[in-house]
């Protein structure tokens, strides 16, 4: 379906017969600081964009991406600055005040109601639904159906936002932001748990906004995909702007060195270990309700890659290990021994680790602290007559946080008012501080910038010299390649193929998956 050939005039009397401004005009934000108690997440941050660019924002884990996007979005509010829309001062305090200046959002924490429908999430609080005095089911449809069909979203409008896997609800979000008719949207990571043929619809979709004068505010560690589809890249540096350069006139080499302020290097491909002849897990005639007749063997000091569309049965794999989703045939063995997990205790307890694809629903608890969140699994290792102290909790949480870069203002500092990529780094702690056998890695490097990329692909190479077994799940396949021994393919729920990740191509990868 064709995109809409006219942007209907929102409901404000600040947009009537405004037409798209001169490039530098139509979003500029000056001078924007935030605090968050005796943490500065920007300072005086300065961002301009023009119609019909795709401008990339860029920045480590905590540089204050985020934050500009949020109040652009009118989801927090800054300290102070100033943000103009088309030249005049916008007064930005709601969500719904940035529709109605014509500015949408993709969260990378996605805003979603999972007790509404998919076509509910989309039409509430959308000033374009015109629902009458009624609203049924078919006008709900009617209005959903095009946008789903724009993003390539499979699935009823009936059907409940939290049934869906975590990539359909980005692209639920995607949708929405597109039903709104935005001439401003900002994407926080939006293909963070995207395979590579949603990714492309995604590219598709932003190249045709662009032709129609939308612009895009694109927040992404991910450099291949800003060289891809970006026109400038703005870097943000422990809150403040660091500099903005045209994507033909910069390398990946200079926007690392901005962002880092240091020369980052990079490491190659993990070297192959000798694999030892034991098997960690064994896997047999595995079904459950999204798995069938999955088989596989993973030894000691391997790495094994699992590679899949959305939808393919990555994520259930490890719900399945670790006794979340019920079996209904098939065995698992662990160090040749006949197990059962019924529950994350049990998994824990046998030595299975499992790092959840949805860090704020599946892993962490937001109100909780670092380290509260970070030792939860093994509070029975740290008690002494039933009690818990926090200078055992903290020295032994210390070095993995140290070796993972963690960013926090203290370990006492709630774990939700982190950066997204730093709570993905407490929720890694939290996972190798129960010091598993076998662990289960879903998309362990979601939302994550390139430094601590490196960090966590030396970690997994560590874990493996060390004799763990680990099952490394991601969307992205250069990714894969590179960490992993071997690679195995879902494809609805089936294993369709098994490579040695040093002899296979993303394109035989993506033939096997699709």
């Amino acid at each position: 379906m064709r995109f809409r050939e006219d942007f209907r005039e929102l409901r404000s009397p600040n947009l009537r017969g405004i037409g798209y401004p001169d490039p530098l005009d139509l979003l500029q934000a000056e001078n924007i600081s935030k605090h968050y108690g005796g943490v500065a997440a920007l300072r005086n941050a300065h961002f301009t964009l023009g119609a019909g660019e795709v401008h990339a924002l860029m920045g480590e884990n905590g540089a204050g991406k985020s934050t500009l996007a949020k109040i652009i979005a009118g989801s927090i509010r800054a300290d102070a600055g100033t943000i103009l829309v088309d030249g005049q001062p916008a007064q930005i305090a709601s969500p719904l005040d940035a529709q109605r200046f014509g500015i949408g959002i993709i969260y990378q924490e996605l805003d979603l109601f999972p007790h509404l429908t998919s076509g509910e999430n989309i039409v509430i609080g959308n000033l374009h639904f015109h629902e009458g005095r009624f609203v049924s089911p078919r006008k709900i449809e009617e209005f959903c159906r095009p946008f789903f069909e724009q993003v390539g979203l499979d699935c009823k409008t009936s059907k409940m936002a939290g049934e869906l896997s975590i990539g359909q609800m980005q692209l639920l979000a995607i949708a929405r932001a597109l039903s709104m008719n935005a001439r401003i949207i900002l994407m926080d990571e939006p293909t963070s748990s995207l395979f590579d043929d949603s990714v492309d619809t995604l590219f598709r979709l932003i190249a045709g906004l662009k032709q129609r004068g939308v612009s895009i505010v694109y927040v992404s560690h991910k450099m291949n995909e800003i060289f891809r589809i970006c026109d400038r890249v703005t870097v943000l540096r422990d809150g403040e702007t660091i500099g903005t350069r045209a994507i033909g006139q910069t390398g990946a080499e200079e926007l690392i060195r901005m962002m880092v302020a240091r020369e980052l290097k990079t490491g190659a491909a993990r070297p192959k270990l000798e694999q030892s002849a034991e098997v960690a897990l064994s896997v047999a005639h595995l079904s459950t309700d999204k798995l069938h007749d999955v088989s596989f063997e993973l030894r000691h000091g391997e790495v094994l890659g699992v590679a899949g569309l959305v939808g393919s049965g990555r994520s259930e794999l490890g719900a399945a290990l670790y006794g979340l989703d019920r079996r209904s045939s098939g065995e698992i063995r662990l160090r040749g021994k006949l197990i059962a997990p019924r529950s994350a205790r049990d998994a824990i307890r046998l030595g299975i680790g499992l790092l959840p694809e949805d860090r704020k629903l599946e892993g962490l608890m937001m109100q909780m602290s670092v380290v509260e969140n970070s030792t939860l699994a093994v509070l029975d290792r740290l008690q002494s007559l039933g009690f818990i102290g926090a200078g055992r909790e903290n020295a032994r949480v210390k070095p993995l946080f140290d070796e993972l870069a963690l960013k926090c203002a203290s370990y006492s500092a709630s774990v939700g008012s982190l950066s997204g990529g730093n709570q993905q780094k407490v929720l890694f702690a939290k996972c190798l501080l129960a010091d598993p056998d076998v662990l289960f890695l879903d998309d362990p490097t979601r939302g994550i910038d390139v430094g601590a990329k490196e960090d966590i692909y030396q970690i997994i190479a560590k874990l493996a010299s060390s004799g763990k077994a680990v099952i490394f799940v991601s969307s992205e396949l250069p990714e894969l390649l590179r960490c992993c021994d071997r690679i195995m393919v879902l494809k609805e729920g089936r294993v369709t193929a098994t490579y040695d990740a040093a002899a296979v191509t993303q394109e035989k990868i993506m033939a096997s998956a699709s």
